[in-house]
């Protein structure tokens, strides 16, 4: 008797896994099958990522490797999904909403980013003015949180701006805190990349005062911030004091008031930057706020890096486990 080919062709195959992970977690150490257009489109991704700034088609294509009408599907359909999205002028390609999504619950794991947020909406509520949460970026400080004020405030400030190192308060005390490595990348993507050194992004490399020279900033201040004398002297002020204000600059009739939040190891991890009117924001040194600042990146470092130091003891080898309550 013969057997059907619709039953031989089910004997044939293997089952389905009673569990969606039984298959990954029974290939360990084995090469698992993907799907390769999801991997062609990551390609696609990460040429854009590692570029950090918008390109055009023929550029992507050319970076991971396929040919432009190929490249031409993908991109539509990434489009559609909001991981990038394009500039309807220069028909260049940029991360979209999606992508931004995705980066900031990746930050969100961050303990001292989780710790900092609700005492950022605290001290904006508390003292009136417009709390902004930045971390190291690619081409400097990058807004990741931005509280606002109630009183309108004429800046353009938002999630995802990049601060300029010398013309704003929040940029030099990165300069302040950072390591040189992270430092001098950054001082070299700045000459190139757009960041906000007023009311508006404009390019590094165009002629700006910094408060702490007062002069135009130079070839030679774009090279590395140890150029510069007096701006040396700023950075080693503000490590002395803890934080670092902005009274009508980068922008008139903005101040700004900015602390740090370091690991035990004096890493800086992020910051901290009150942002409001001249004459509103109260931005003396031993003013209410500036001590409010620092209290709270205390609080901020204590809270997160007690939480991680207690977690890397859990999981060393031979770590006794606490009492069991019950």
């Amino acid at each position: 008797m013969k057997t059907p080919r619709n039953a031989r062709a089910a004997a044939a195959t293997p089952a389905p896994s009673a569990r969606p992970d039984a298959d990954a977690g029974a290939g360990i150490g084995k090469t698992q099958r993907g799907i390769q257009s999801v991997e062609v489109a990551a390609r696609l991704l990460r040429v854009l990522a590692d570029a950090r700034v918008p390109l055009a088609p023929s550029d992507l294509a050319a970076g991971a490797e396929i040919a432009s009408s190929q490249a031409h599907a993908y991109l539509v359909s990434l489009t559609r999904l909001g991981l990038i999205k394009r500039d309807a002028l220069s028909g260049r390609y940029e991360a979209g909403p999606l992508a931004l999504r995705l980066g900031l619950l990746h930050l969100a794991q961050e303990p001292a980013l989780r710790e900092a947020v609700p005492r950022a909406a605290a001290l904006a509520q508390a003292h009136n003015c417009s709390i902004a949460l930045c971390i190291a970026g690619p081409q400097g400080p990058t807004i990741v949180r931005y509280e606002h004020a109630s009183l309108p405030l004429h800046v353009n400030l938002h999630v995802g701006t990049v601060m300029s190192l010398p013309a704003t308060s929040t940029g030099r005390v990165f300069c302040a805190f950072l390591d040189e490595a992270a430092l001098g990348a950054m001082w070299r993507n700045q000459t190139a990349q757009p960041v906000w050194r007023g009311t508006a992004a404009t390019g590094a490399t165009s002629a700006a005062a910094t408060p702490a020279t007062g002069k135009a900033a130079s070839k030679q201040d774009d090279a590395s911030p140890k150029h510069d004398a007096a701006f040396a002297a700023t950075l080693d002020t503000i490590r002395a004091r803890g934080f670092e204000l902005g009274i009508d600059a980068p922008s008139p009739g903005v101040s700004s008031a900015c602390v740090p939040v370091l690991d035990p190891q004096r890493t800086l991890r992020l910051t901290l930057t009150a942002v409001g009117a001249t004459g509103v924001l109260d931005v003396r040194p031993a003013s209410a706020l500036v001590r409010a600042l620092r209290e709270a990146a205390r609080e901020i470092a204590e809270a997160a890096f007690a939480e991680a130091a207690s977690a890397e003891a859990s999981d060393a080898p031979g770590a006794v486990p606490p009492p069991d309550p019950n």
